[in-house]
């Protein structure tokens, strides 16, 4: 019988062993802000991308479906992988494969290849990511120093989005679509070097067990899910495809909850999800990744197509949101949190997040940045930076650290998943909201269209907002009154698995 006994740890912490720590969170931070930045990074590019290989229009949609598809599909696989072969193991592959599959795409010369890089990226980041909050949970162990830690950590998280299409814009604009591709050989050169000189080892003495048929079933059933999610954008909801998919979706992921009751040794432990903490930060990530999508997705056309922004002022207009974001993220993990709880903290920063959708639903076609686009930004980043530092720490600490690789796998599945169904249910909102517009109002003129553009916009923010505020009031009802898991895992370093 495998049992864990925590690593050696000196009494007291040395200042150079503290250090360690800090560069550590540097090292997870460039990982994880290179995975959560390339779900945006291409939307910049790819106009560009597409007249330079000469790809359809309807061959658009897969240089961004291809990365979510293997990278959802593959989280929870990734994250047990963790936990079985190491997390520094797992984390250095995953970014040499990153890095390797970004140079593929970087150098792309037809379509096929775009793609294929692209869903090489989503497999070895569904291997990175979640061991890079894996390493993060087993790193920070003292109560103040994991706060600020995750702090950090959530702000990437929910920054990374915009930061991408800043630099999507940026290296489009002045060097090359192909190095929104390229960059990631950057940063994963970078992550390698430190995570190979501070990552401790890990050292297995006994067996490594595998759930093979919660591995099948829940890579197919989330692949089947965010397929039918994604098609559902382009080909309605009603088309047979698109049902085929959510419905093989539904039963392999009822067979995959039903398997893990039943194995001896499951890829997702139920003691994982059955945690009303856990579980309420598991909603919340899911909720707030599908409103997020529509101001990322949404707004951005806005700034384009109808006050002209150029594709590097675009990525510049969302660094107010990203500054809120970082700053209420810290101020939420150091003070906040201790005091207030995740069940007051979650929720209100849904509702937070729920209010700037309002205040941007209020934008017209003769709106402007400064007086009605900045206000909603800030008050979406404040809120979002409640929701994310809190959560993602709710999600992982006080976790068994067997199930910390898993446990961090859920967290960027659900954000995931939620992106997904944002995009596909608001996707069919707007056009809807579109459509509604023009009817009985003749040939659409140019003025008309944009005009009907501006509506579809503005129905989605309600929308957006209308999900986070029942989301909020949803996670409320979940959440345990005592609030965040504060409390430390049992281990600083990974664990030495005997018999």
């Amino acid at each position: 019988m495998n049992q864990t006994i925590p690593a050696p740890r000196p009494a007291a912490d040395s200042a150079k062993e503290n250090a360690r720590r800090w560069l550590v969170l540097a090292v997870l931070g460039v990982a994880q802000l290179m995975v959560v930045l390339d779900a945006t990074i291409m939307n910049v590019a790819l106009p560009t991308a597409q007249h330079a290989l000469g790809f359809s229009d309807s061959d658009r949609q897969w240089v961004v479906t291809a990365y979510a598809l293997s990278f959802g599909s593959l989280l929870l696989l990734g994250g047990r992988l963790g936990d079985l072969l190491g997390r520094r193991t797992t984390f250095l592959i995953g970014l040499a494969g990153f890095a390797a599959a970004s140079a593929f795409g970087g150098a792309a010369q037809n379509f096929g290849m775009l793609v294929v890089a692209r869903a090489a990226q989503g497999v070895f980041g569904a291997l990175l990511a979640p061991a890079a909050l894996g390493l993060l949970t087993t790193t920070f162990t003292d109560p103040r120093e994991r706060a600020k830690a995750f702090g950090i950590f959530g702000a990437l998280a929910g920054t990374g989005g915009a930061i991408g299409l800043l630099l999507g814009g940026g290296l489009t604009t002045y060097a090359s679509w192909r190095w929104a591709l390229y960059i990631n050989v950057g940063f994963a050169g970078v992550a390698m070097a430190g995570a190979a000189a501070l990552l401790p080892r890990f050292v297995r003495t006994g067996a490594a067990h595998l759930d093979w048929v919660g591995t099948l079933t829940a890579s197919a059933g989330l692949f089947s899910l965010v397929y039918g999610l994604s098609h559902a954008e382009t080909g309605g909801w009603a088309s047979t495809t698109t049902l085929g998919f959510l419905a093989a979706a539904v039963v392999l992921l009822a067979g995959f909850g039903w398997s893990q009751t039943k194995v001896a040794h499951p890829l997702l432990p139920p003691r994982v999800v059955l945690d009303r903490d856990r579980a309420g930060a598991y909603l919340a990530m899911l909720v707030v990744g599908s409103g997020m999508f529509a101001v990322f997705l949404f707004l951005t056309y806005y700034l384009q197509a109808t006050l002209g922004f150029s594709a590097i002022r675009t990525g510049v207009a969302f660094l107010p949101m990203v500054a809120a974001l970082i700053a209420t993220a810290q101020v939420t993990s150091l003070v906040l949190l201790r005091q207030l709880g995740a069940r007051v903290l979650v929720p209100t920063g849904m509702a937070i997040s729920a209010l700037g959708m309002s205040v941007l639903a209020q934008i017209s076609l003769d709106s402007g940045y400064a007086a009605h686009v900045l206000p909603g930004l800030v008050v979406m980043g404040i809120g979002v930076g409640m929701v994310f530092a809190t959560a993602m720490q709710s999600a992982v600490s006080g976790v068994e650290p067997r199930d910390a690789g898993v446990a961090s796998a859920m967290v960027n599945t659900v954000q995931q998943v939620g992106g997904s169904i944002g995009i596909a249910l608001l996707g069919t909102v707007a056009g809807n909201a579109a459509s509604g517009y023009l009817t009985g109002k003749g040939t659409p003129t140019p003025a008309l269209l944009e005009a009907a553009a501006v509506h579809s916009y503005t129905t989605t923010f309600e929308w957006a907002g209308a999900i986070l505020a029942v989301g909020a009031v949803l996670v409320a009802s979940v959440l345990k009154s005592g609030g965040a898991i504060v409390h430390a895992p049992a281990i600083v370093a990974e664990p030495v698995l005997v018999h």
